[in-house]
This record gives C-alpha cells, sequence and structure tokens, in this order.
C-alpha cells in the first residue's frame, strides 16, 4: 500500500513532515536546506518554539493531540508527504497503529521502531544477540538480583521518559521501587513493562549512525552524551551532602552535547554499527534504513557494552543540529546534520529512482 501511494506522488513537489517535538528541529533545519518543503504537526499548547522558527517551516498543522494525525493523512497524501519518525511518533501514537493505521511513506523502518521496549516477543535484547553485541546482563526479577542493578520503567508522569533508579542490591531494589510509587515518579501497573538491568561502570557514549540504503554504507554521524536531571545536580554536591539530603534522583534526560570518542577506539564503533544492521537485516527485513543510535557504556577495559537503542532519530542528534559533525564532514566534505542527513538520502534516491528502497 505504502509503494502505491508513492507511486501517486509528485516527486518534484515533495514535502517532509515530522511530529512536532524531539528532533523535529533537525528534521525541518536539515530538509530545508536540501530543498524541501516542510510539515509540522503540532499538538495543541505545545506549538513553541515552532511558531518562532519559521523559516524552515512552510506549514505548521495543530491538532488537539498528536494522536489525531491519523485523521488527517488524506491532506498529508495530498501534499506528497514523506514522514521522518522521532520518539514522540512512537510514544504517543503507538505502535500497532503506526504498523497498521498509518497510511504515510515512512523515511526508515516501520517495523522496527517496536523493537526500542525490551519486553514482549520483539525487543532490541533479540537484535544484539544476533549481532553479538554485549549488554548489561537482564534479571527476570527483583529475586534473581546478585547485585548492582538499573531498573528501566516509564514514568509515570512525562511518558516520554523512562523512570530509572539504581540500587546496589534487592533489599534496596524493593525499597527504592516502593518509594517512587508511592511518590508518583512510576506506577505500579508498569511493572510488568520494567527492565532489571545489570549496572555497568563506565563513560558513556551514544553513537549516532546511519545505514544507507542508497549508498550501501553505514555513517558514524555524530557521537554526544546526556545531561539528565536532577541526576547531574545531585552529583555537584559533596558525596557526604547527598547523604544527608538524602535526595530521590529521577534521571530524565533534559539535554545532550557533542563529544568525540579517541580515534583509536573507532575501530570497535563500525563493526559493532555494521553487525547491528545485519542483524536487523536478519531479524527484520529490510532491516534499519536510515539514522539509528546505540547508547554505550565503554569500561576501563575497553568493552563497549550497549544499554539502549533507538531505531530512529536519537535526540542526541540535536546537539549538532544545524552544524553538522566532524564526523559527518569525512564523508561529505563538509559537516552535515542528521536532519540534512535524512534530506539528503530522500534527494539521491528520487534521482535514483530508488525511492522505495528508503520508504516503508
Amino acid at each position: 500500500m505504502i509503494q502505491n501511494t508513492i507511486q501517486q506522488y509528485n516527486l518534484e513537489d515533495i514535502t517532509i513532515g515530522v511530529l512536532a517535538s524531539h528532533s523535529a528541529l533537525d528534521v525541518l533545519d536539515g530538509a530545508k536546506r536540501v530543498g524541501f518543503k516542510t510539515l509540522a504537526i503540532c499538538e495543541k499548547g505545545r506549538e513553541e518554539p515552532y511558531t518562532r522558527f519559521q523559516r524552515i517551516i512552510d506549514e505548521m498543522i495543530v491538532l488537539e493531540k498528536f494522536s489525531d494525525i491519523f485523521g488527517i493523512q488524506d491532506d498529508m497524501k495530498k501534499k506528497n508527504c514523506i514522514f521522518v519518525p522521532n520518539r514522540s511518533f512512537v510514544v504517543y501514537c503507538g505502535f500497532d497503529r503506526i504498523e497498521n493505521e498509518f497510511e504515510i511513506p515512512m523515511f526508515g523502518s516501520r517495523s522496527l521502531l517496536k523493537v526500542e521496549e525490551r519486553t514482549g516477543e520483539n525487543n532490541y535484547y533479540k537484535i544484539l544477540d544476533e549481532a553479538k553485541i554485549r549488554y548489561p546482563r537482564v534479571y527476570n526479577s527483583s529475586k534473581e538480583i546478585d547485585g548492582p542493578v538499573m531498573c528501566k520503567i516509564p514514568h509515570a508522569k512525562q511518558r516520554v521518559e523512562r523512570g530509572f533508579f539504581i540500587a546496589k542490591n534487592q533489599d534496596e531494589f524493593d525499597r527504592e521501587l516502593r518509594k517512587r510509587i508511592e511518590s508518583g515518579t512510576i506506577l505500579e501497573e508498569d511493572l510488568k513493562e520494567a527492565s532489571i538491568e545489570e549496572y555497568i561502570t563506565g563513560v558513556p557514549f551514544n553513537f549516532n549512525l546511519f545505514f544507507s540504503p542508497v549508498y550501501e554504507r553505514n555513517e558514524l554521524l555524530g557521537i554526544d552524551r546526556r545531561f539528565v536531571t536532577d541526576l547531574d545536580g545531585i552529583v555537584r554536591i559533596p558525596a557526604n551532602q547527598q547523604l544527608k539530603l538524602d535526595l530521590e534522583e529521577e534521571m530524565k534526560e533534559i539535554g545532550n552535547y557533542a563529544v568525540t570518542l579517541r580515534e583509536s577506539m573507532l575501530k570497535h564503533v563500525f563493526p559493532m554499527g555494521d553487525n547491528f544492521v545485519q542483524a536487523t537485516k536478519s531479524l527484520y527485513p529490510p532491516g534499519i534504513i536510515g539514522p539509528f543510535a546505540l547508547q554505550t557504556m565503554i569500561t576501563k577495559n575497553y568493552e563497549f557494552i550497549v544499554f539502549d537503542v533507538s531505531m530512529r532519530m536519537g535526540g542526541g542528534t540535536n546537539s549538532f543540529m544545524g552544524i553538522g559533525s566532524q564526523y559527518s564532514a569525512v564523508y561529505w566534505g563538509e559537516p552535515v546534520s542528521a536532519g540534512k542527513r535524512v534530506s539528503m538520502e530522500i534527494q539521491e534516491a528520487i534521482k535514483e529512482r530508488k525511492l522505495h528502497q528508503i520508504v516503508t
């Protein structure tokens, strides 16, 4: 059905559409730099900052809620819209509806969006196993805990976030869990979606990669790290004062900043990314298309351990939005942002008559 829709599009008048949240500014800015029309789909009450950046937005549609996007699909088709998914689209519209009800050609791997979760039959652990990429040990229940762990569970109020917390043993895990349920940080009914993982010490690096079906190569777009609230504020306090204050950290991502990796360590990044791409092709053909991110912890022994995965553009790409990254410059002779790279791929696919290879 999607391929039939593409065949009816005027490929000389394509519009790049995105849900106005998460990494939308990057997508919109990149599309305008390449020469496409742009469409920002907003939720009422959340129009800013999109009303402030009109240069990159040709049209803005404001809906009562993000999930109302399913009701404007005919209008999107008339605009020859190719849609770029982000985390907010996945959270607010749902995997099942995206796969079964969203009729707009989507840049990227529609069937892979659901594997970002850690529970259920489809999860990214399966892909990491296939790719032989190390990830933290996963505990089936708190009764199995035999050392420090991190619990990953949906946040009670900010559903796009996760209510992360760390515990040193089983007893502390149970206390922290109950404490957060009572404080309203997490909901008891969400426990079925919780993932309990071995806590890994090291340095976090998020690798933003891009698999190009058009050029048949896997590119490193950039590397970033996160600012986390209110953990970053807590760690600025001396340890003895932290203990006295007994603060409850929530670990919600509030921003990102671009970083570099020691050049000799890049030899670990490319095989990891390539193996991940091949695993997605094997398990979920045609596999990953376009941007994805591997969030890793690098240990003192230089072991790269993946603790989270994004099957679309990660929020960290905003750290080099509009200016590109040093790694993308090596490929293209100039810095290229993730948003621009998406539109470059669409533009080249149209030119080479390969659009069917990059939309699902």
